[in-house]
Formats: C-alpha cells, structure tokens, sequence
C-alpha cells in the first residue's frame, strides 16, 4: 500500500503516538498495512484567510517555526526526522531508490517528503537542491492561491501562468531531476508545466475533471501528458472532489484516470489529515480496506488493484528518488 499525500505534519501531533485524531500517524500505518506514505509540507493558507501562522500557534508550533514560509517548511522536515529516528526502526525516510528496497525487506515504512507550494523557497532558486539536500522528492509550484511563481486551481484566484521565477524553478527542478507536483495548478499554469521538455509531473492528489467534483480535478488531456511523461497521480478520497460521499464515488475517478492513462499510471492521493470528509465508512488510513473492497463491488482485477493499491507509486519512486547523477560518479 502506498499513498501520495498526506498533511499530518501541519498539526504538530508525535506520529509515534497511535492516536484517534486526525487520519494519519505510525502506528495506524503499519496496521493499515501501508508501506510507502508521503508527507506533504504545507507553509500558506487560503488568501482569503490568510491564517497559516494563526493555524501553527494554535497548534503548539514554537514561534521560532512560525516566522518565516521557509522556517515553517524546515520545521515540519525536521519533525518528520526526529518522528523516524525515534520509531525504533519501525519507519525511515527514503531518499533513494535502494533505501525504498531496502525499508522494504526490512518491513519499515518509507516516508517521503513533498513540498505544498515552492512560496517555502521565499524566492531562492538555489534552495531546491537545499530542500533535496534535506530528503525532499517532490514539490508543487503553487498550492491554496496565486504566488510568485504561478497560479493556483483555487477558483477565487485569477487566471495566471508561470512567472520567470516559476520557470527557473522549474528549470532547477528538471535539472536535478525533482519531480514537480500538478495538484492544485492553475489552467495555465498546469499547461506551461506539461509543455516543460525534462520536467518529471505527477500529481499527488486530485479528481478527474471528467467524473465532476471539482475545480481543483485534471482534464484527459493533462492526464494523458502526465502518463506519457512516466508520471503517475493519486486520486484524492475528499468527497467534494470526487462528487460523492461513497468509495464507489472514488472509484469512479480511479476508473476514469485508468481508462485514460492506462493501469500502471493510477494510484491513490488521499489528502489524509488535509481538512477534508472522507467516504462514508472511512475513518482514517486504516479504512483503506474500504476502498479496496469497492474496487472489487465493481470487477477491478486484482492485478490491477496491486498496481492502484502501491505498485505504481513503487515504481514512481523508484525511478525518481535518486534524482540526477552527481557530475563525478
């Protein structure tokens, strides 16, 4: 089992601790039986609210933490750090392809990091390969609202495509072969992303625009680019999104991006701990045997059930944790 995106760091909670708040923590994790979980770090709110550092004191963060985006960004890096290294073995981040093999066998959970909206960068173009330096896999440009660098999906925002920081960032991401997050780009933005030649997209949680559901969900055409690219995207379980407050209602999204994409370019996205309402009968992450039973109502095969589950984000991974080869290997 794998799943591409969960918020859980944002609300300051000890992931060793098992917990009946929130979707996400350790202990639920190896019970769901899930084997890869990327954790995703959030910085900015909704402009309308503009509350993020509000939400963080709130929360218990120190105010050291809560200064700066790129304060916020390696305070939540670092939590997830500590939350590994005191997990008696039980979970490690993986930042390479042979470390994912080898939590693997040795029945850890891999943790991945991502990064919600490149505004944690503050501007700095070189903080890319910093941010890669600290374990990080992956990064969206925009999230909850237009930034510097491009526009978001977020439908109080005007339309807006990538700034010239937006493509140096880009362009850094490419070079040391980061792959960039789609989820929640706006129209333009999302276009001048696919059209990127070396760029690796995947999308870490979303809907398909086909099925309904939301303003956030992708078109067939970004779909098909992203699959052609070697990207994969996780389909959220937020039932505005998917339209519906069934896991029939995610499925249905599954089976679109399959019929689109092909099987070995679909997996699950489920914007766990993400202040979202999941399926009826889905609790949190130990609820995913839900989804799968749905999966199986409607005569998915089981080897592509395997694949949607955790193997396509397996070899996602795989071939993107190393990134680029250093200049002297």
């Amino acid at each position: 089992m794998a799943d591409a995106h969960a918020d859980s760091l944002m609300w300051n909670r000890d992931l060793n601790v098992a917990s009946d708040r929130g979707h996400v923590d350790f202990p639920r994790l190896r019970e769901a039986g899930v084997k890869l979980q990327c954790f995703t770090v959030v910085t900015r709110g909704f402009p309308i609210i503009g509350g993020f550092p509000v939400f963080a004191a709130w929360h218990g963060w120190p105010r050291a933490a809560r200064r700066t985006e790129w304060s916020r960004a390696l305070y939540q890096i670092e939590r997830l750090e500590r939350f590994c290294a005191e997990s008696n073995g039980q979970v490690a981040i993986a930042t390479s392809s042979q470390a994912l093999e080898d939590n693997l066998r040795a029945d850890r959970i891999s943790a991945v990091i991502g990064i919600e909206g490149a505004h944690a960068l503050e501007g700095k173009v070189e903080r890319v390969e910093e941010l890669w330096r600290r374990g990080v896999r992956f990064m969206s440009l925009t999230h909850l609202a237009n930034n510097e660098l491009g526009g978001s999906s977020f439908p109080l925002e005007p339309e807006k495509a990538l700034t010239p920081l937006g493509h140096a960032v880009l362009d850094e991401m490419a070079r040391i072969r980061m792959p960039v997050d789609v989820a929640h780009a706006s129209r333009t933005t999302l276009a001048e992303i696919l059209a990127h030649p070396t760029a690796r997209p995947m999308c870490s949680h979303t809907g398909v625009q086909a099925q309904g559901g939301g303003w956030r969900n992708l078109p067939d055409e970004a779909l098909r680019k992203i699959a052609d690219r070697g990207g994969v995207v996780g389909i959220i379980f937020a039932t505005l999104y998917v339209g519906g407050k069934e896991a029939e209602d995610v499925v249905r999204h599954i089976e679109h991006a399959v019929n689109v994409m092909g099987e070995d370019a679909v997996s699950l996205g489920s914007d766990f701990d993400g202040m979202i309402p999941l399926p009826r009968g889905m609790r949190d992450v130990r609820d995913l045997h839900v989804l799968t039973a749905a999966m199986q109502r409607r005569g998915m095969p089981e080897r592509r059930i395997e694949k949607i589950l955790g193997e396509n984000w397996r070899r996602f991974f795989a071939e993107t944790l190393d990134g680029a080869p250093h200049p002297n290997a």
